[in-house]
């Protein structure tokens, strides 16, 4: 039987993915020193057994050396392969060197799981210019969609939903959410100049004022993209918008903002531990984990 090892935070989400996989869970455990550095513990023995390490990148400063702490310790102590389930994946962003000098993150974090882990399972990577994980890591990797669990949320929520996608970008899985859950959809025009710069604009047609408006985002970082659109949405006279977020970043003060910005309300996957978690993904990732971790 194989072993799910959370980090601290992870627990929930690790006991929904071992209900569907029949895994032990044994946790992680990470103690913070006055100086910055980190002791890693493993939660039991995992001589000869799988071990899938479940932690959320969402800081993946902070988590990416007990991330190898962890793997190296699990195959010293005999794992026989060591797994990382990433629900959302940082350094994505950055995969093109868009001005002199800068890094290229995306393929150098992807190699850097690939030196810690054999296998990899994630929920809607932000995938840009990249066709797949494939493309970035050697070891097997697999993405799960969240679309079909998205479409069924809005389906039993928001019955009268016009759903919006914030950029051209975000044209093909707004779409697919939009014909699962039978609702129409438009995309919105968006230009960034900075972290927190965002200029939205509205599509030439009042098909957002004959519902509920869902604004559809995968990652809510800054909240930037998603004020913004609510500013445009009350100008333009449609009613309280609902968020929809796969990836609850929120950085410090985002939640507020878009609430204040006149949000309906904020709605997350579990990929990331939030408060506005409503649509869990551990089904999603039950089933890449069983699929991948038995690859050989």
């Amino acid at each position: 039987m194989p072993i799910l090892a959370p980090f601290p935070g992870m627990e929930p989400l690790a006991r929904g993915i071992a209900a569907g996989t029949g895994a032990d869970i044994q946790p992680v455990g990470l103690h913070r020193f006055p100086d910055g550095e980190t002791l890693v513990t493993l939660g039991g023995d995992p001589s000869g057994r799988d071990v899938g390490i479940v932690a959320t990148l969402r800081d993946p400063d902070r988590l990416a050396l007990p991330l190898r702490f962890a793997a190296a310790t699990a195959r010293e102590l005999g794992a026989t392969r060591v797994g990382l389930v990433a629900p959302y994946l940082g350094y994505m962003r950055q995969d093109m060197r868009f001005h002199p000098r800068e890094a290229v993150s995306a393929p150098i974090f992807a190699a850097f799981l690939d030196e810690c882990f054999d296998w990899l399972v994630t929920a809607d990577p932000h995938l840009h210019r990249s066709p797949s994980l494939s493309a970035l890591f050697r070891i097997p990797a697999c993405r799960v969609a969240s679309a079909p669990l998205l479409a069924a949320w809005i389906a039993g929520n928001v019955p009268d939903a016009v759903l919006l996608g914030p950029d051209s970008e975000s044209q093909q899985w707004v779409a697919e959410v939009a014909r699962l859950a039978g609702r129409p959809y438009e995309v919105l025009t968006k230009h960034r100049s900075g972290d927190r710069a965002v200029e939205i604009s509205l599509p030439d047609s009042a098909v957002f004022r004959r519902g509920t408006p869902v604004i559809l985002d995968d990652i809510a970082s800054s909240g930037h993209t998603l004020v913004r659109t609510l500013e445009q949405l009350r100008r333009a006279g449609a009613a309280p918008a609902v968020c929809v977020v796969i990836h609850a970043v929120f950085a410090d003060g985002a939640e507020e903002a878009i609430r204040r910005a006149g949000a309906a309300r904020i709605v997350s996957t579990d990929s990331i531990p939030h408060p506005t978690n409503a649509i869990g993904i551990a089904g999603l990732l039950a089933g890449a984990v069983k699929t991948v971790a038995g690859a050989p």
